[in-house]
């Protein structure tokens, strides 16, 4: 593991955090212990971080770490806020961070980021008396890397699961089951299907529409696997290079992904503001 390799910027963001502690010669300690791999253990259980770490003892320490959650009102002010931003549900969908994130938490009087170390609830059960020990901060370290892998987590620790957002989100920009059977009455019965059913529409004309589609009966979901067309065909076959020419494939994917999603997700905002 090398924990100087370029980091997405929510996990940079992270170890800045870490950086900013003035106990410089502990945080490296804490660093080696992460890089020597002292760190045996590391699980996330709800809202809180479980962990231990092996020290000088014979016996690996116990440690865990938790952040101050947020109340389910807060959390509906913040996915109602996510869910007016396309580029917001569009990111968030493909299992990135929002650049300008904290413009969410920061509307509702929040943050998602603590602002310093001291905003960060830990417990170790080695016998250093100070808010930080090595252990925790060698812990602090590896939670980069998950961050890193599912920034999910960092809305976990604040009160939040990946599932109940994406849900959550879902639910705002699309509709509920009435409401589409709702819309799909409507439809049937506006002047334009029941003005083309009065003059005997051709059957090779029934799927011609040439007017603009209400955004209300479009409605943005994920798929319901993480499944993409590149694992369905599987790894090229190119030797010593697959794995490089499958990981461009996969960024290129993900980005055109996200980017149809986007404007997807505008062009009904745009329908919908008209």
């Amino acid at each position: 593991m090398d924990l100087q390799t370029d980091k997405e910027w929510w996990t940079q963001q992270w170890i800045d955090l870490l950086n900013s502690y003035r106990f410089k010669k502990r945080l490296e300690r804490a660093r080696n212990y992460a890089r020597q791999g002292n760190v045996l253990s590391l699980e996330f259980k709800e809202q809180r971080i479980i962990a231990q770490v092996q020290g000088t003892a014979p016996e690996p320490y116990k440690l865990s770490l938790w952040l101050d959650t947020f109340t389910d009102e807060d959390w509906s002010y913040i996915i109602e806020t996510m869910s007016e931003r396309a580029i917001f549900t569009a990111k968030l969908l493909a299992g990135e961070m929002p650049q300008n994130i904290e413009e969410v938490f920061a509307a509702n009087g929040l943050r998602l980021f603590p602002f310093t170390l001291d905003d960060i609830n830990a417990k170790c059960d080695c016998p250093d008396p100070k808010r930080v020990c090595k252990h925790i901060a060698a812990v602090y370290y590896l939670l980069g890397d998950r961050f890193s892998d599912d920034p999910f987590l960092l809305f976990q620790l604040r009160g939040r699961t990946k599932e109940k957002i994406l849900e959550e989100l879902r639910q705002k920009r699309g509709q509920s089951e009435d409401e589409k059977i709702q819309n799909e009455e409507s439809f049937v019965n506006s002047p334009i299907i029941t003005s083309a059913t009065q003059k005997n529409l051709k059957i090779e004309q029934f799927w011609e529409y040439n007017q603009q589609l209400d955004s209300s009966l479009i409605v943005i979901t994920p798929s319901p696997s993480n499944e993409t067309v590149l694992d369905v065909l599987g790894q090229i076959p190119l030797g010593a290079s697959a794995d490089i020419v499958m990981d461009s494939f996969q960024k290129i994917y993900q980005n055109i992904s996200q980017e149809a999603v986007i404007i997807a997700l505008n062009q009904g905002e745009d329908k919908h503001d008209s």
